[in-house]
């Protein structure tokens, strides 16, 4: 594997991986951010998985497909519920972001960040498994 493509990988599990601590760390404070950090340690992490493939883009919905086409229903590496999951955390954050008038409960929350951190560290492992067969 090429020196940049892992740069990117890289990059893209350390984004990951300080987007989850920022939301429980945020999750007594700042709901908001809480829930909208939840997603993106998900994005940033299939971020990883994509270059992992050559996969790339910037759009959101574009690389939520990519994932279940790939991952989910052709190759069935990752469970079902993984789109759920992204999926809701997905529509949660384009919510919470976008809507002045809704607002996240604890209680959501929390459960968004404990599914977001499984699946983060799922994919994870994956793609350091990918990464050590090349």
């Amino acid at each position: 594997m090429e020196q940049h493509k892992k740069t990117l990988i890289k990059y893209s599990i350390g984004k990951a991986v300080q987007a989850l601590e920022t939301a429980f760390n945020s999750i007594d404070s700042d709901l908001l951010n809480a829930q909208n950090r939840a997603y993106y340690a998900v994005f940033y992490i299939i971020l990883a998985l994509g270059y992992v493939e050559g996969y790339t883009t910037g759009k959101h919905r574009q690389l939520m497909g990519w994932f279940n086409k790939k991952y989910i229903y052709e190759e069935q590496i990752f469970d079902k519920s993984f789109s759920k999951i992204y999926s809701r955390l997905y529509v949660n954050r384009q919510k919470f972001d976008y809507d002045v008038s809704e607002f996240p409960t604890k209680e959501h929350t929390e459960k968004d960040l404990d599914e977001a951190k499984y699946l983060v560290e799922t994919v994870e492992k994956h793609i350091i498994n990918r990464m050590n067969q090349e």
